[in-house]
């Protein structure tokens, strides 16, 4: 599956990509008070880009560069644009380490849909 192919509500994605993009993690708070952290990616393969949120532990996992594994994914949308997430069934693994030399960028858009399956 390419991102071109990924709309609002698919389900069970599996798709190869690299990391264009991470910004700094940011800690939020659930509305259950549990404080959690994210960072924004976005995700880029030869047929466009997607934006994703990464969880906890998954933040350190990846960086700019790499050459990412999305299994079990879904498409959500936020803010009127498609979204991947891997929720709480899904996976992200490395499977090409690249150089990180991008730098964060601040720009991406804040995500609190998510929240309550990570938490």
């Amino acid at each position: 599956m390419k991102i071109g192919d990924l709309k609002a509500g698919t389900s069970n994605v599996t798709i190869t990509a690299t990391i264009a993009s991470k910004d700094a993690p940011r800690e939020v708070v659930t509305k259950y008070g549990k404080r959690l952290n994210v960072a924004n990616v976005t995700l880029k393969d030869d047929s466009g880009t997607i934006a994703m949120s990464l969880w906890g532990n998954d933040i350190s996992t990846v960086n700019v560069g790499d050459v990412v594994e999305v299994s079990n994914g879904y498409v959500n949308e936020f803010r009127g644009n498609p979204q991947l997430s891997t929720g709480k069934f899904g996976k992200i693994k490395v499977v090409t380490k690249g150089d990180g030399s991008a730098a964060a960028s601040d720009d991406a858009p804040e995500d609190f849909d998510n929240m309550e399956e990570e938490a």
